[in-house]
């Protein structure tokens, strides 16, 4: 046993002073003389001894009372066997969960509300001495300090759910920063939390004492929409456009007949039932047709509780009215380029001249064609590879002749393999690849002999492993006809041989078509559908509007605010640096009323995976001598048990009162 005010002890010697009373009877007594005493002697002797052990009692009973209060003073305690006592101001910090997840219902409220409850009761169970922090998933500037109690209560009920998830290595890192600040007797760390796996990466730290605080639902059940994309990276006017859809159920029972609304500008344009067993994905497709151009603002959405807010995904996209198309020639235009792009609205196809280019209008093009060009000179390359990493596509088709010197100079700028050596052989084609965009919804089946287009004039190229080379068509032999290479945002393809027909026969090849169109749709900057709220990212838009002394500005349904901004080349950079706290389509705009842009945001389905930790397995993974797991109930008379173990003070001032009891019983109820 140990005592945390041992010097209280040496207030035991005042158990002297009851003692020296007693034994130092200073009542004088007078002497009565009588005639006859003898028939008094014997009821004298039974008084006296009567009267000897009612004193000792009395005596006795002052004597533990007076001893017991001493030891209440002096606080003692059983040491807990994990923890040291230590004497002095403690620094605390409790992280409260506030994430969406914590929104699930523990028996009769929220576990948030329960946190809460929770991180007051282990404040009130320190002393007005002790210094607190108190932290979210915000990270929030005015948490990054210690507080006295009254602040951290105060700050405690200002505390909201929100979007952001961290994990918890990083909130301890946090924790830790704060405290050293203090320079206290010792440093103890208190996490409140639903503890899901996802987050939970914390390891022991010899330097402070940890303690988890588990809290689960009552119920384990959500279904949310995860994540979205479109079955053809193109958006099409007036077709059937096919958006896949990733549902996800995490609870324990099956759910049937739910439905899935996609709404496209205010308007309805799905309804699809779907079943989902437990714990098990779903990839649904939802179809629809799109009648007009422009920016279109959508959200897919479910019905589910308790956990709603996943339950609605936003994403925008933007259709163009057609494709811009730069034909870049050398040797005259070429009538199967014109033939196939010329006579399609979804496209606006232009041919140039290589000695009369304008260069400021390369960049809004989606598609450049360089035609059978003899060379290329450092400025055109400088300007290509500028185009393609700001998110341009280029498709070269060599000349018969060309300069391999500033070909090879232009390819290497981009990443690309390089021109070697003119092959006169006829060589056939006899691999596609149909994993490829370009063909991957080509062929239905690929026929075993079909027929491939064959070039009696063609490039050997090199082929090096550091390249980002993926082939597309492949002679026979295993040289590459056409490869392709992402640069940046953007991407190059490079053709082993020329378009000119009298050299091979792909211009009028079957494969032509659908090849060349798809090149062309694949180069449209369709931009991201979705981003996620808090996540600290670089979001990149398309404009051609440069930044004056009016800024760009984010507008939503409830929010409004000036990301950080800058533009290089034609796109816009910008930074949310976690201003945006909610989900929802948001318009993009410098002048109100004329946007130039939108995005959909929604909130971080990390937090929708109801995968936790239970107390077991946190007890198995995460114990040690300065790391611990303790049961949420009753965690206010846990915490004064953690540096102190068992404490007798109450025990000691209680045995107090019953002896003083007991002395006052003996004089009132004994009479002599």
């Amino acid at each position: 046993m140990e005592f945390v005010y041992p010097t209280f002890l040496y207030a035991l010697a005042a158990l002297a002073i009851p003692i020296i009373i007693h034994l130092f009877n200073f009542r004088r007594f007078k002497k009565v003389y009588f005639t006859n005493v003898r028939f008094l002697k014997e009821v004298k002797e039974e008084t006296a001894s009567r009267n000897k052990l009612k004193h000792l009692l009395v005596l006795l009973s002052r004597l533990l009372a007076l001893a017991f209060l001493v030891l209440a003073f002096a606080q003692p305690f059983i040491p807990n066997a994990n923890s040291e006592f230590v004497q002095g101001q403690k620094a605390v910090s409790i992280f409260i969960d506030n994430s969406y997840s914590m929104g699930a219902q523990s028996s009769d409220v929220s576990l948030f509300e329960k946190a809460k409850l929770k991180a007051r009761e282990i404040v009130e169970s320190y002393g007005v001495e002790d210094r607190f922090q108190i932290i979210t998933n915000d990270f929030e500037g005015k948490h990054q300090r210690m507080l006295n109690k009254d602040e951290f209560l105060s700050y405690l009920e200002e505390i909201e759910v929100s979007p952001n998830v961290q994990k918890l290595s990083e909130v301890v890192s946090r924790q830790k920063q704060a405290m050293s600040l203090e320079n206290a007797a010792q440093n103890n760390v208190f996490l409140i939390s639903d503890f899901q796996k996802n987050i939970v990466d914390m390891e022991e730290d010899s330097t402070m004492n940890t303690y988890l605080i588990p809290l689960q639902s009552a119920e384990q059940r959500n279904v949310y929409v995860d994540s979205i994309w479109f079955e053809s990276p193109i958006r099409m006017l007036n077709t059937v456009n096919k958006l896949l859809v990733r549902l996800n159920n995490t609870g324990e029972a099956e759910v049937e007949n739910s439905q899935l609304t996609l709404k496209i500008n205010d308007q309805i344009k799905a309804l699809n039932n779907f079943t989902i067993g437990a714990k098990s994905q779903l990839v649904d497709t939802v179809s629809f047709t799109i009648t007009q151009t422009g920016w279109h603002n959508a959200e897919l959405s479910i019905s589910d509780y308790p956990i709603s807010f996943d339950d609605t995904y936003y994403f925008t996209f933007d259709v163009a009215e057609n494709i811009k198309i730069l034909a870049i020639n050398q040797s005259g235009v070429n009538p199967y380029l014109n033939a196939l792009f010329k006579g399609s609205s979804e496209f606006d196809f232009q041919n140039q001249s290589y000695s009369q280019l304008n260069y400021d209008g390369l960049s809004q093009n989606q598609l450049i064609i360089l035609n059978q060009l003899q060379s290329v000179s450092s400025g055109l390359a400088a300007k290509l590879q500028e185009y393609v990493q700001e998110g341009g596509s280029i498709l070269v088709f060599p000349s018969d002749d060309i300069d391999l010197v500033s070909y090879n100079n232009f390819l290497k700028s981009v990443g690309a393999n390089t021109f070697t050596a003119i092959n006169r052989d006829q060589r056939s084609i006899d691999y596609i690849n149909t994993q490829q965009e370009i063909f991957n919804d080509v062929f239905e089946k690929l026929p075993r002999n079909i027929d491939l287009p064959f070039a009696r004039l063609s490039y050997d190229m090199t082929s090096f492993s550091n390249t980002d080379e993926e082939i597309v068509l492949k002679f026979k032999g295993g040289r590459s006809f056409l490869s392709k290479y992402n640069v940046g945002s953007g991407k190059v393809y490079v053709a082993a041989s020329s378009l000119n027909i009298k050299q091979n026969n792909l211009a009028s090849h079957a494969i032509f078509v659908p090849m060349l169109y798809k090149i062309a749709l694949l180069g449209s900057k369709s931009g991201q559908l979705a981003y996620t709220v808090g996540k600290d990212e670089v979001i990149e838009v398309a404009t051609k509007v440069s930044i004056g002394e009016t800024p760009f500005k984010l507008k939503g349904n409830s929010e409004e605010f000036i990301p950080g901004q800058r533009v290089i080349g034609s796109n816009l950079l910008l930074s949310l640096n976690n201003a945006l706290k909610n989900a929802g389509i948001y318009q993009l705009y410098m002048e109100e009323g004329k946007p130039l842009s939108y995005l959909g945001f929604n909130f971080n389905r990390q937090e929708s995976i109801l995968d936790y930790w239970s107390e077991k397995e946190l007890k198995d993974n995460f114990t040690g001598k300065n790391m611990q797991v303790l049961d949420s109930a009753a965690i206010g008379t846990t915490v004064v048990n953690l540096d102190k173990g068992k404490e007798y003070w109450k025990i000691c001032l209680m045995l107090v009162l019953a002896f003083l009891a007991f002395e006052i019983l003996l004089l009132r109820l004994w009479r002599t």
